[in-house]
């Protein structure tokens, strides 16, 4: 197994350059830094999965071997981004700088960074834009703030679910990190369920799921709103931003979360159970929940949710029987 060194080498000139001959706009330097993002993520998985061969003492080895490696990449290519924000004017000790912070959520926002003077009334568009900003910007403070606790977060969080699903006979199956990873986990599990494909595609499930979430708004607005809203907001302004919602599950990559599950648990009719390593686990559609005798309509799907799967972003993967894993 390469070593950190030479595997950040080959990340760093083949996947993402250091340096741009070109000047980057803003834009462009925050698209190639999610694009980057994302193929550290595919970089785990191909190495967890090379990992995944020899005796169990061996594989846990190279697992532990492989995290490292990889909170060094991480970690190198979070100080890489925040010095390229740095030379366009936003500070790399951000969570220090008020000013700059906002400066920062505006900017991403696409809001011009002005005087309240200047523009004394801000559009409920620009509001709802520089939200959005405000927690994207909170994340990767977020990340940032816990980086140098990165891979003990991970180790732990995977020592605790590895113990907890080992005594059921269960283990992980890696899903690709790319904003569909529930999507995929569920059509794992489905696949599994009914011994050969599944008999819906992650897109068909994208899609299951708005329709469904559309047919009973009312069961989804107050989850919705609450992490929604921005004050003064009229009813049918929050009814579009629902739908619209919607429109983004059905036909984005947007990723998904509680509101989506518990949609696909009743689409589905399935016992769905999520297990985890850094919270309480969380049992949904208890009404499908097979009597004792399973047989692959009633069977539960259990999927892993991983706080600090790359230390990158939230992540959801497969459970699956020791004997095939």
């Amino acid at each position: 197994m390469a070593d950190a060194q030479d595997i950040d080498g080959k990340l760093c000139e083949e996947n993402f350059p250091c340096t741009s001959q070109k000047q980057e706009t803003r834009d462009e330097m925050l698209s190639r830094h999610r694009k980057e993002i994302l193929q550290l993520q595919n970089k785990e998985i191909e190495l967890k999965k090379a990992a995944a061969k020899g005796s169990k003492a061996e594989q846990k080895a190279k697992k532990k071997q492989v995290e490292e490696e990889i909170s060094q990449l991480s970690a190198k290519l979070k100080e890489k981004h925040a010095e390229e924000l740095g030379s366009l004017g936003y500070c790399n000790s951000i969570r220090n700088d008020k000013s700059n912070i906002d400066n920062l959520v505006k900017a991403i926002a696409g809001v011009s960074v002005t005087t309240q003077h200047d523009h004394p009334k801000t559009s409920k568009g620009a509001k709802r834009r520089e939200k959005r900003a405000l927690q994207e910007v909170a994340r990767e403070q977020r990340i940032q703030e816990e980086q140098n606790n990165i891979v003990s977060d991970r180790m732990i969080e995977d020592e605790k679910l590895e113990k907890k699903l080992e005594p059921l006979g269960f283990t992980i199956n890696e899903i690709k990190p790319d904003g569909h990873c529930l999507y995929r986990a569920v059509e794992d599990q489905l696949a599994l369920l009914s011994g050969g494909s599944s008999p819906y595609t992650y897109q068909e499930l994208r899609e299951m799921a708005a329709a469904y979430m559309r047919k009973h708004a009312s069961d989804f607005h107050p989850f919705f709103l609450s992490e929604n809203t921005i004050d003064g907001d009229s009813d049918d302004s929050l009814v579009e931003r629902f739908e619209n919602y919607c429109k983004e599950v059905e036909s984005t990559a947007t990723w998904g979360g509680q509101l989506e599950l518990g949609a696909l648990t009743h689409c589905l009719r399935k016992h769905i159970m999520i297990f985890s390593g850094s919270f309480p686990d969380v049992e949904m559609g208890k009404e499908y929940k097979s009597d004792g005798r399973s047989t692959s309509s009633n069977a539960t799907i259990r999927l892993s949710y991983h706080r600090h799967a790359f230390g990158l972003g939230e992540h959801y993967n497969s459970v699956i029987p020791n004997s095939i894993g």
